[in-house]
């Protein structure tokens, strides 16, 4: 599709590709392996002389058309996908770096992450260098001459701090080295860090991709030499592919995203700032909110606030374990991107593994609570609230 197109129609329409039948609904390739022509048509696929399916893992045509119409979204030249989010975090280091290559993330990206790079990575001779994401003097200070890859989800899970994607964008470029955002609190209906300067993004299309929490799957995506070189060499050596099943199903959740996320994003303003109000409640973690420190950066970068927030209940953990287990909506799960509304303690599921220590500078303390609103009226989600904090 031509780049003249509005976002909202390249969620519904970029990447369709349609075979002989002249189906409407994109198609469902179920299969394998692709059978070729003849012998020599074969080898030149293989040798890559010749455009074409070859095998699922790394080429299959529902998930090329997920893959085309999310770069359309995020103004990105290429896309890859992956098994999970995880998998697209995992395809992006290891695609990216070498032994002795040095690493500069977040502190408070999502808890996972922080095992892979300080653990995994670290066995590689890959050493990972932890900053305030909010602070580029920090950023700066951490660069070292084999440095390649700046890393920072923004807003950040689950304490919605905002790093400056132009800032960093700046910082990596100066060094030669690569950006890349996590999008996946905002998505592209909310944010396009492209747009400010990344080289690459990466998401989980288990969140809001997908949409109503039915299946896993992730995607890189951004300039065209690091996606087709080393992130799609990666996913075809090691295997870590995207089904074709869902990447039909995030292929349809593409195109209602944005009426979704804007949605849910009103919704969950209207909570956070009933919330911001509660004395039972200490601290509202919301860039929406005049309150939050990069309130007004992060209206610069972000259409809205995001669905995804989080609150600290005042009475640490036995507080907080009270509130989600008084309420009868939300759901208590650690997923987010739903339509359905979740709550969650992230100091016991999502950063668990984490060191006590490593989980308070990261701000992830005993009392805080993550909320991810999702399409329910936003006076039963206070109200389901109220019952946990009334218990408080």
């Amino acid at each position: 599709m031509t780049d003249d197109y509005k976002p909202d129609t390249l969620g519904v329409r970029a990447g369709g590709l349609r075979s002989d039948f002249g189906e409407h609904s994109e198609a469902l390739a179920l299969t394998a392996s692709f059978v070729f022509a003849s012998a020599g048509q074969a080898a030149r696929r293989f040798a890559n002389e010749e455009p074409g399916n070859i095998y699922s893992r790394f080429t299959n045509p529902t998930v090329a058309m997920f893959q085309s119409r999310l770069a359309a979204l995020e103004g990105a030249q290429a896309c890859v996908a992956t098994a999970t989010g995880m998998a697209a975090v995992s395809t992006m280091a290891m695609g990216l770096l070498s032994s002795g290559d040095h690493l500069i993330a977040a502190r408070g990206v999502f808890g996972t992450v922080v095992p892979l790079f300080n653990q995994i990575l670290g066995r590689f001779g890959i050493e990972t260098t932890w900053v305030d994401p909010t602070d580029l003097d920090a950023w700066r200070a951490a660069l070292r001459p084999r440095t390649k890859l700046l890393f920072a989800e923004t807003p950040s899970n689950p304490v919605c701090e905002v790093a400056d994607i132009a800032g960093l964008a700046q910082i990596a470029h100066e060094a030669g080295a690569i950006l890349a955002i996590d999008n996946c609190m905002c998505s592209p209906a909310l944010q396009r860090p492209i747009a400010l300067g990344a080289d690459l993004v990466v998401h989980s299309a288990t969140k809001y991709i997908d949409g109503q929490g039915r299946v896993l799957g992730g995607a890189i995506a951004g300039r065209r030499d690091l996606v087709e070189g080393p992130l799609f060499n990666f996913v075809r050596t090691a295997g870590p592919a995207l089904s074709p099943f869902n990447a039909w199903i995030c292929l349809k959740g593409l195109e209602t995203l944005r009426l979704r996320v804007e949605a849910q994003s009103a919704r969950a303003l209207e909570v956070a700032r009933w919330l911001e109000s509660h004395p039972s409640v200490e601290r509202v973690n919301h860039p929406g909110l005049e309150s939050h420190p990069q309130h007004a950066l992060a209206m610069r970068q972000q259409s809205a606030g995001g669905p995804v927030f989080s609150f600290v209940v005042r009475g640490g953990r036995e507080a907080a374990w009270r509130v989600i287990d008084e309420t009868r909506l939300l759901s208590i799960t650690a997923n987010f991107g739903d339509t359905k509304s979740t709550i969650c303690h992230p100091a016991s599921t999502t950063h668990g593994r984490l060191p006590p220590a490593e989980r308070e500078a990261a701000g992830v303390v005993e009392g805080l609570l993550r909320l991810a609103v999702g399409l329910e009226d936003a006076g039963d989600i206070r109200a389901d609230l109220e019952r946990g904090l009334a218990a408080a």
